[in-house]
């Protein structure tokens, strides 16, 4: 088993090579890719070192699976001239998320539109992803009808950059911004770019990335996306509006038999989902699981995941997991 990581100096690549070795995925050899500038370098898997190759090299070793954490413009040069060798490539930038001819995947949710003609599958947005684990269930059995989402998100998804200035921040030190504005003592209701519409670039993915994954476009989705000087996790509030009445406990009894969902719920000794808590874990932790009182059938509850892990790494990795498993690499 070959398997290339594209991006693999960065901090999604990095944790990628984390979560391959503790999910003790099949690796027989590893192919890890990067930039020019770092072509030669060394990278450590599993105690060993290996040397960054050019994609080019990498597509010449024909790898098994190519996962892929360089962005967008990268995802959408390489991508193709890594599946016209053979290779399974599952991508985590937002280059072919929407693109219907790909599937958009958390495995959890809907692995099982996987084929073996799937050669560039998508890995869908850190926020998306912990927010849909935990919506399917309850769709499956209440219908979702609409989801009013608004995210509190680590400095961590903007990349090394953002976590140096909230660090350079909180000890008074002048450096590089990744945000136009202070992060330290701060929130920013800004993620990605805005649209003609007034929502930013990541609002609207979780508007559409939640209606393909789910595979229902009758579900109504309005986001509001703020980034907070926390690492660890994102957070989220959620309030979900169903075609039909739930009771609490079954949806509670629901989540906790939901894979990849731990519920997290215990007002009374204080217990809720928290960024530290969920930080290095691969699970969808939810918690303060309430009704909404405003209107019949609408349910709050608050979502945290470790954004690098299950909204990034640990989510493809489950994807090619999946794909070995179904003999379909």
């Amino acid at each position: 088993m070959k398997v290339a990581v594209v991006g693999a100096t960065g901090l999604v690549g990095s944790k990628m090579l984390q979560v391959l070795a503790e999910r003790n995925f099949p690796v027989d050899e590893l192919i890890p890719v990067a930039s020019e500038k770092s072509i030669g370098k060394e990278v450590s898997f599993k105690g060993k070192q290996y040397k960054i190759v050019s994609a080019a090299d990498a597509i010449a070793a024909k790898p098994n699976v190519a996962i892929f954490s360089a962005g967008g413009s990268t995802s959408l040069e390489l991508a193709p001239q890594f599946a016209e060798a053979g290779i399974t490539v599952i991508d985590n930038s937002s280059a072919w998320r929407m693109d219907p001819t790909k599937k958009l995947v958390v495995p959890e949710v809907n692995a099982s539109v996987l084929t073996a003609s799937d050669k560039i599958i998508a890995n869908p947005n850190c926020s998306t992803i912990q927010m849909v684990v935990v919506l399917k269930p309850l769709h499956d059995k209440y219908k979702i009808k609409r989801v009013v989402v608004s995210t509190y998100q680590s400095v961590t998804g903007t990349g090394v950059k953002a976590v140096t200035q909230l660090m350079n921040e909180r000890k008074g030190v002048e450096g590089e911004m990744a945000y136009k504005y202070p992060i330290d003592l701060n929130a920013i209701p800004h993620i990605d770019v805005f649209l003609d519409n007034g929502y930013t670039k990541e609002e609207m993915k979780m508007v559409n990335e939640t209606k393909k994954i789910i595979g229902d476009d009758s579900i109504n989705v309005t986001a509001t996306c703020v980034r907070i000087p926390t690492m660890g996790g994102h957070s989220e509030s959620v309030n979900i509006e169903f075609e039909n009445d739930f009771d609490l406990a079954e949806v509670r009894n629901i989540l906790s038999g939901s894979p990849g969902v731990v519920v997290t719920d215990d007002v009374a000794n204080f217990i809720y989902p928290m960024p530290l808590t969920a930080h290095e874990k691969d699970e969808t932790f939810v918690g303060r699981i309430r009704r909404d009182e405003t209107q019949p059938k609408t349910l709050n509850c608050w979502i945290v995941s470790d954004n690098l892990r299950k909204g990034a790494a640990t989510n493809a990795v489950q994807i090619a997991e999946y794909l070995l498993n179904k003999g379909l690499l």
